[in-house]
């Protein structure tokens, strides 16, 4: 039994549970069970929409079926208007509930660079209408990702550049530290209603220079020196 315990509590053992864990977050995209976006949530975009600061994180939910990888095609119907929006995203390390802004990124297991794909037709409708988001923001293929950035490849998740080309044309700018709300109180905040789990995706938003694409686009976006990712775009069937 004492030999047992000693084993328990091995390093090595220690080592293995993380590098388990690790390697179980690398899979976000197929393990997480939910995708949290932050609308309006930086400074630029509410000027450029000459809207004011939200009072509090403006949230909804993408469904998981909205991923795709690198190598897959963003689809779009030719009717619609369908806006990109680069994102940080923040993928959850552990069981998050109520926790607190101070405690926050503790709770963060990596990241990944994203793009919120809007369909503005729908979600137009739906504001008019007061209705849930869910069509205009969790249609197939309206979240793009990039492969797992590992949590100590970012020192401040409030200080990274992101940029958007469409066609090598820059569209999108920006940097986390425009921000209204910190990427720990995007946490704290969510974590207050809805439990986040390990492999869950938190979207932080998206700076100025949002726009519509088309069918036929490329669109090449990235983040930081770490990773970069492109995607094709096509007309829906």
């Amino acid at each position: 039994m004492l030999a047992l315990a000693v084993r328990s509590f091995c390093p090595q053992a220690t080592l293995a549970s993380r590098m388990a864990s690790k390697a179980h977050l690398s899979n976000f995209s197929e393990v997480g069970r939910k995708i949290v976006g932050a609308a309006l949530n930086y400074k630029s975009l509410a000027q450029a929409n000459n809207v004011p600061h939200p009072p509090r994180p403006i949230i909804f939910l993408k469904a998981t079926s909205s991923y795709i990888n690198v190598g897959q095609v963003i689809e779009v119907p030719k009717a619609d208007i369908v806006n990109h929006e680069v994102e940080l995203g923040v993928i959850i390390g552990k069981k998050c509930k109520k926790v607190s802004e101070s405690n926050a990124i503790d709770y963060i297991g990596g990241y990944c660079l994203a793009l919120d794909m809007t369909n503005v037709s729908i979600l137009t409708e739906a504001r008019k209408a007061s209705a849930p988001w869910d069509l205009g923001k969790g249609f197939d293929t309206a979240c793009p990702v990039s492969k797992f950035i590992p949590k100590e490849a970012i020192k401040d998740p409030d200080n990274v550049k992101l940029w958007l080309k469409i066609n090598g044309e820059t569209k999108q700018n920006g940097n986390t530290n425009d921000m209204i709300f910190s990427t720990a109180h995007l946490i704290s905040y969510v974590s207050q209603f809805m439990t986040l789990e390990p492999g869950d995706l938190v979207l932080t938003g998206s700076p100025s220079g949002v726009g519509p694409v088309k069918p036929n686009d490329v669109l090449e976006c990235g983040l930081e020196n770490l990773v970069t990712m492109k995607f094709e775009v096509r007309a829906s069937d």
